[in-house]
């Protein structure tokens, strides 16, 4: 019997959509375990800060994925590695669903972070080369896209609640239908071809982070760590809070991702007309109210639109962070993006678990309130960002 052939089945879309459906299925296929976490942590029952543990495991996988999966994609090939990792990655989420403990949850969440790490580097890599060879900037409108994504699976997982579907059979429900999309969307996906006038060396075995690239990691720390705060803390954040039922607390997390979603989505016209840095200052204001905002709001529409705000204000950060490192010639842009997202991107999964020790001992509350010095860290390290370059016709991906 032959093997199913993808692009058999597969939609034929244009590279700039092939690279937004592969952003919005990497995020649906995960994203809809936020919205349920503070079920799970009642029937695990356990504390904020022993879930904040367990859920450590996915930012531990996707720092070794990140660090050393550079050299292994080059050799899968990117096609291979969306249409095999994104159609896994749910199943270690729904399989975390079922977890009992922290240990069994953090050893569940590993593999699920080696799936994202690798996942991360291709999308990123495919968003800059696509983007520079037409000539016209994608990198924001395809994070929009990973918004859209968590959007539709906590939209999905905001029903599931008010439905009263146990968390276990909502998230087994979204294994086979992310197979299917990503059959559907990605089954005719070509990789890009590399950059033109880029350093075509081959990938670094260890993606080591640079002087430059660390600026670019503490810039968009802030954005990154209270993203993952929102998406993480939300739902448990209403319940504590205000004592809300599920289907609200999904919501705040469907509030985040859509904020940034449709933000994200317009960005680009606004990078291009006025300077990354102008932008970033901006929604780095807009950042710095949302996160007053939660962690002083009074009633529960107050805290909703400030998770809106943060939405708002992390939109930007790391897509321009990103493409930043992306232009470098310094090392293969491969290496440089992974070893951006190494960091940040560990950073975006790992503080916001550890926040789980400070909601346990001081309030929750304090868990967002302590993003607030990160904003101003942000503020201060804007310049990190590079000037676009005048080339004749704007470079697409100069940020």
């Amino acid at each position: 019997m032959k093997p199913i052939d993808p692009r058999r089945f597969g939609l034929r879309l244009p590279a700039h959509r092939q690279v937004f459906a592969a952003f919005f299925l990497y995020a649906f296929s995960f994203g809809g375990f936020f919205p349920r976490l503070a079920e799970l942590q009642r029937s695990m029952g356990v504390t904020e800060g022993e879930l904040g543990l367990g859920l450590i495991g996915a930012a531990c996988g996707t720092l070794v994925s990140l660090s050393f999966a550079g050299r292994p994609i080059e050799r899968i090939g990117h096609r291979r590695t969306l249409l095999v990792l994104i159609p896994l990655l749910p199943v270690f989420y729904a399989l975390a669903a079922h977890a009992r403990g922290p240990l069994a949850l953090f050893l569940c969440l590993l593999p699920a972070g080696l799936c994202i790490g690798a996942i991360e580097l291709v999308v990123n890599l495919e968003a800059d080369r696509v983007e520079h060879q037409g000539r016209r900037r994608i990198m924001n409108r395809a994070h929009a896209f990973w918004s859209f994504g968590f959007f539709g699976a906590g939209l999905l997982g905001a029903a599931a609640a008010r439905l009263a579907v146990p968390p276990q059979w909502h998230l087994a429900a979204v294994v086979p239908l992310t197979a299917l999309l990503v059959l559907l969307l990605l089954g005719r996906f070509d990789g890009a071809p590399q950059r033109s006038g880029g350093n075509e060396e081959a990938a670094h075995r260890f993606a080591r982070p640079t002087a430059a690239i660390m600026g670019l990691v503490l810039f968009s720390l802030s954005g990154l760590v209270l993203e993952g705060a929102g998406v993480d803390w939300s739902a448990i954040y209403m319940r504590d809070v205000f004592g809300a039922a599920p289907f609200f607390g999904a919501l705040a997390v469907t509030c985040v991702a859509l904020a940034q979603g449709c933000t994200r989505y317009a960005a680009d016209r606004y990078v291009e007309r006025h300077s990354p840095r102008v932008i970033a200052r901006t929604l780095l204001g807009v950042l710095g109210l949302g996160t007053l905002l939660v962690s002083m709001a009074p009633a529960a529409p107050l805290a909703l639109a400030g998770f809106a705000l943060i939405g708002i204000g992390t939109s930007v950060l790391f897509p321009l962070a990103m493409s930043a490192a992306a232009q470098r010639t310094d090392r293969p842009a491969s290496t440089n993006v992974a070893a951006l997202a190494q960091i940040s991107f560990v950073s975006f999964m790992l503080a916001p678990p550890l926040l789980g020790i400070v909601a346990e001992h001081w309030g929750i509350r304090w868990s967002f309130a302590l993003g607030l010095p990160l904003v101003l860290l942000s503020a201060a390290l804007v310049s990190t960002l590079q000037a676009a370059p005048s080339e004749g016709a704007r470079s697409p991906s100069a940020s």
